[in-house]
């Protein structure tokens, strides 16, 4: 039921991928405001993600994980209405953006504590594996239908699908049999009702520095992130400026729909290649194949080119994003799964909306060369700097064991 309800928010996300930025992109013509978009949807979680996952581990999965699709379903289900009595506005659909992102932050962090009460650690990577690959092959094949839905209908309706899906997301997750499997593996760590949040949020932040790899992989994520925010961000605007795409193209979706198996073909890759390779060995690895793909997307001038080097440079982003997911989900105490995990994409993905605005705002002022060079810049910097740590040393997934949890303090 876990992984339906997550298939169905997420093939109306994938959708929404493509209608949100298209449907600003043709009512603003501006790069900057497609790019505060990227922006604005991943702000929320930075904000939020270190008390969201404080009270997910705290809270009951079911709740924060209904809960949240319910208000995303509201937020999202707001913007085709206000379409249809001609109020709809550039403000109210970063809002809506926004707020719907701010849903996803609680989401995310929940759903971390409940596939980990849900899944024994030994099988945690095949676990993973499996919700990437379902997530990719709907990222596949979302955006192209989002593409085909915003041309025949518009932009608006088939934001009214996502809302939709994630109607029917809040009831399933709101009915996940999860309170007898969390009582039965609860561990040390798990926060307790007499602490404050700050603490909570301290422990996992303690524990995310005190483990070497995991804080060496999250802070090269900042360049990696850096450099995604770039991209995503700008995708309409180099499918209409560099392929010479219309803006209404509904072939647009087929550059977000070669990210998407760009991403499959990572989470295909990921168990092989940690069964054999060190996990620092894969991080640098994707980080230079990122490079290279990257150049070859500012290079190209054709849809079929374009959409290839995307593929190829957003399964270089994802092996990097996935890898660091498995080991810390292999290696962090049940009880500070959310805390450790949230606390660690914070950091990492930390780079993404300020490389989004800063590719907007680069590109409406020098064009789109100067900021895919720019973005560039994100990936070479992580590289450099993992090529100058222990990273390349480090032992394959299989050697790699559960830290124990850290000790909590009582409250004062």
């Amino acid at each position: 039921m876990f992984l339906t309800a997550r298939a169905i928010s997420w093939t109306g996300s994938a959708i929404s991928l493509v209608a949100l930025p298209l449907l600003i992109y043709q009512r603003s013509g501006s790069p900057a405001l497609t790019g505060a978009l990227t922006a604005l949807e991943a702000t929320p979680y930075l904000l939020l993600g270190l008390p969201a996952g404080a009270w997910a581990d705290r809270l009951d999965p079911r709740r924060v994980l209904g809960l949240s699709a319910l208000a995303s379903c509201l937020l999202l289900a707001s913007i085709p209405l206000a379409d249809v009595a001609g109020l709809l506005t550039i403000g109210h659909l970063l809002v809506a953006a926004a707020g719907s992102a701010t849903a996803l932050t609680f989401s995310d962090a929940a759903g971390f504590r409940a596939l980990a009460a849900l899944v024994p650690p030994g099988l945690m990577g095949q676990a993973t594996g499996r919700l990437s690959a379902v997530s990719t092959v709907i990222a596949l094949l979302g955006p192209a239908t989002g593409g085909l839905l915003a041309t025949a209908l518009g932009a608006s309706t088939a934001i009214a699908v996502d809302a939709a899906s994630f109607a029917v997301s809040a009831v399933l997750m709101a009915r996940l049999p999860l309170t007898q499997t969390l009582t039965q593996t609860q561990t040390p760590g798990v926060p307790s009702a007499g602490r404050s949040l700050p603490a909570e949020i301290g422990e996992g932040l303690r524990w995310v520095w005190n483990h070497r790899l995991v804080r060496t992989l999250t802070l090269l994520g900042v360049g990696n992130s850096l450099t995604a925010g770039f991209i995503t961000g700008l995708i309409v605007v180099v499918a209409v400026r560099h392929l010479d795409l219309p803006s209404d193209d509904g072939r647009i979706g087929l550059l977000y729909a070669a990210a998407g198996a760009g991403s499959l073909l990572a989470s295909l890759l990921l168990p092989p290649l940690q069964r054999h390779l060190p996990v620092g060995w894969i991080t640098l690895g994707g980080l230079a194949a990122g490079l290279l793909f990257l150049a070859g997307w500012s290079a190209s001038r054709t849809l079929t080119l374009g959409a290839l080097t995307l593929l190829g440079w957003q399964a270089a982003n994802t092996l990097v994003s996935l890898n660091g997911i498995v080991i810390r989900q292999s290696v962090a105490p049940l009880g500070l799964q959310a805390r450790v995990n949230t606390t660690a994409r914070i950091i990492a993905w930390g780079g993404q909306p300020a490389g989004a605005l800063l590719g907007g705002l680069v590109t409406e002022h020098a064009g789109l060369g100067p900021a895919l060079a720019l973005g560039s810049s994100g990936l070479a910097v992580s590289l450099l700097t993992g090529a100058l740590t222990r990273l390349r040393h480090r032992d394959r997934l299989g050697a790699l064991t559960p830290a124990a949890p850290q000790p909590t303090r009582a409250p004062a």
